[in-house]
């Protein structure tokens, strides 16, 4: 038998699956069972005539397919989520070597042509002075 816990968790689903097989049954027959195994069943069989045993067997085996659909849906998030931790991951590390590299690259300039790179980066801060001061005079 089918536990009111089981019912009450996937009672959309199992309610759609009820109507879907007997569709005599109206939205006020499934409300005043909603969420009680036993006035389901007492609902469904007043209104059908169906036996006990088949209609608590076609609710076991529409909870056990939806707990098995939830597993499987929640089997797939979880390898989504893996590849895109993964994916991640990698460009992440991507970035890191292209980052390293291109630091390693401009520490070897600044290596080879120190009076350059020191004239660049003295204009480059003048030239960002002035953008400032213009910036903070005009408010």
């Amino acid at each position: 038998m089918i536990t009111r816990q089981e019912l009450e968790g996937q009672w959309n689903e199992v309610k759609g699956q009820v109507k879907e097989r007997w569709g005599q049954l109206s939205d006020d027959d499934l409300a005043r069972a909603e969420g009680n195994a036993d006035q389901l069943v007492g609902v469904i069989q007043q209104k059908t005539g169906e036996s006990r045993r088949n209609i608590e067997e076609f609710l076991e085996k529409a909870i056990d397919d939806n707990a098995n659909t939830m597993d499987q849906v929640a089997r797939t998030a979880r390898a989504y989520a893996e590849q895109a931790s993964e994916k991640y991951q990698e460009t992440v590390d991507q970035v890191t070597d292209q980052v390293g590299a291109s630091y390693a690259e401009a520490e070897a300039m600044v290596q080879r042509k120190p009076v350059e790179s020191v004239a660049v980066a003295f204009g480059a801060g003048i030239i960002t002075g002035v953008v400032v001061g213009l910036a903070l005079r005009s408010r």
